[in-house]
């Protein structure tokens, strides 16, 4: 049984190369999570932005949640153009759900997008991922129609930041 969250050393998020051997562990434990939940599973390959080099700067960053050194989060950010940030892969290890750290992942690549100079935030989901959709929403996310034509996704949302 995993320690009480609320009482374990505290989660640092850093901007990291979306290379390092601990993002691609994240990355393959959220694709692997895809897998898991998605009606007929998930293709990395028909996805778009398949290569983790695309949040590599200076259009994009992958930022990484780690505890005592050790990976439990990521997400990433793309650029579309000199505004707009797409935000991808957001994934928690499952010891640190339930206590905010997707909120404040969240908030740290808006931030990051802000820095960048862009003005909104874009991303879409899956409708298996009720807890993301739920967290979009609270962080004043707003659903639009379809603005690409990811094959995994059944929600659009965008914020300004």
């Amino acid at each position: 049984m995993d320690a009480d969250p609320t009482s374990a050393p505290p989660v640092r998020i850093t901007t990291v190369d979306p290379s390092e051997p601990d993002a691609l562990w994240c990355l393959e434990q959220y694709y692997a999570e895809l897998e898991r939940v998605f009606d007929g599973g998930f293709d990395l390959g028909r996805s778009l932005a398949p290569d983790p080099e695309v949040f590599a700067p200076p259009r994009g960053a992958f930022l990484l949640a780690t505890r005592d050194g050790r990976p439990v989060g990521c997400g990433a950010l793309k650029l579309e153009d000199s505004e707009t940030a797409y935000i991808k892969r957001m994934w928690l290890d499952d010891s640190v759900r339930g206590v905010g750290l997707g909120r404040r992942l969240l908030e740290e690549l808006e931030h990051t997008a802000r820095a960048l100079g862009c003005t909104t935030a874009q991303l879409e989901t899956n409708r298996a991922l009720k807890a993301a959709i739920a967290l979009y929403r609270r962080a004043g996310y707003d659903e639009v129609e379809p603005f690409n034509d990811e094959p995994h996704a059944h929600h659009w949302f965008t914020k300004a930041l």
